[in-house]
């Protein structure tokens, strides 16, 4: 079971928040992976930081080209002290600004070359990465007129483009999340409804649907769900989640049996605490985005524990130590479920493909709610107010 998939906001815009290396490493995700090129094919030397390409026929500056695509090495101070991500943006912003230079001169000098087209998608995986990685945000002007001059390539892969359109999609998507993540549910979906026009037989597209789904609630998730189940599009996999789904949205109204010992020794049975509302949250200290839900989920306990709301955390965790850590120092009063293990138990049992995932059950000990993330300070007012 994947527990690394999150919800809308960020797993479609996950190259907006890229994890950090280990200390000493150079990030995988820099630069695209290097061909092998004979030794004696190699320019020498090659300038990792200069933005031409020294070769002049069409053989060798390919070379030259592959060659810069080569991650530079890693500071040494950085096998003892890992650097943060303003320390990664200075060091290696300029390569990979350089390399993006190097691609559009590649295919400027050789437009018909059979590399052409390979160099034109590299410049622009490479300005994104310098984006969403490294924060250089003046680049977005560029990234989009790359963005178009690939879509109008008519060589351009139905592959490659489905993939540059689904970026489109999510930025739209992200732009609309600083005004919640409904509005942000809502464009997504729009542009993946776009997209099932352009491309009626990828599967991909049922997906993104399939996302939308999981981040809505009752009949509109349920006509979703059966939309994509009964697509001709739908592969197996796609089925058997829409059928998770579905067996989710089955849950709603029923009790939810959970009960273990906390990692700080409190007995928790959540069918005995009706008469409160419980909110049970699925999430991991390796999570960003679930780490970014704490101070919405510390702000409701705050306001809401004194009159009647309970929170139950379900840690996806591995490492006891990084659970017992973390709540201590985040000062996370209410208790959490921890077993270490890949498939966590209490996970499978509710059938949580994705985390942050956050359940309400109401004071009758009825499961309400499977996306309370969605304004979760309203929901559960309304449900202390029943």
């Amino acid at each position: 079971m994947n527990f690394m998939r999150t919800t809308i906001a960020i797993a479609v815009l996950s190259l907006l928040s890229p994890a950090l290396p280990a200390p000493g490493q150079v990030p995988e995700a820099l630069l695209p992976a290097p061909t092998n090129v004979p030794e004696a094919l190699i320019p020498a030397p090659t300038n990792l930081l200069a933005h031409s390409l020294a070769a002049k026929e069409a053989k060798a500056a390919w070379d030259e080209l592959q060659t810069a695509s080569h991650p530079p090495p890693a500071p040494a101070e950085w096998q003892t002290k890992e650097p943060d991500e303003k320390e990664q943006a200075k060091f290696f912003l300029p390569y990979v600004l350089a390399l993006v230079d190097k691609a559009k001169d590649f295919y400027t000098r050789f437009p018909k070359d059979s590399h052409a087209g390979e160099a034109r998608k590299e410049e622009f995986e490479m300005t994104g990465m310098a984006i969403a990685r490294y924060g250089a945000t003046n680049q977005q002007p560029r990234l989009e007129a790359e963005e178009k001059a690939l879509l109008a390539d008519p060589t351009l892969s139905e592959d490659d483009r489905l993939s540059i359109r689904q970026e489109q999609v999510g930025r739209a998507a992200e732009a609309k999340a600083a005004e919640s993540e409904a509005a942000a549910t809502a464009e997504y979906e729009k542009g993946a409804r776009a997209l099932q026009k352009e491309f009626p037989k990828r599967p991909e597209v049922l997906q993104m649907l399939l996302e939308v789904a999981s981040n809505s609630e009752g009949d509109k998730a349920r006509i979703l769900l059966s939309e994509v189940t009964n697509s001709p599009a739908a592969t197996a996999e796609i089925k058997e989640a829409a059928a998770g789904e579905l067996k989710k949205l089955e849950r709603l109204g029923k009790p939810v049996e959970m009960q273990f010992t906390a990692v700080d020794g409190r007995a928790v049975d959540v069918s005995k605490m009706k008469g409160k509302v419980v909110l049970i949250d699925f999430w991991a200290t390796w999570c960003p985005p679930c780490v970014d839900e704490l101070p919405r989920v510390k702000a409701a306990y705050d306001q809401f524990h004194p009159k009647g709301l309970e929170i139950v955390g379900v840690s996806l965790d591995r490492e006891k130590e990084s659970l017992t850590g973390f709540v201590a120092a985040h000062k996370m009063e209410w208790p959490e479920y921890f077993d270490g293990l890949e498939d966590n138990k209490f996970a499978v049992q509710c059938g949580i493909e994705g985390i942050p995932a956050m359940w309400l059950i109401d004071k009758k000990g009825n499961l309400r709610d499977i996306n309370a993330r969605s304004g979760l300070s309203a929901k559960v007012e309304k449900l202390l107010a029943e």
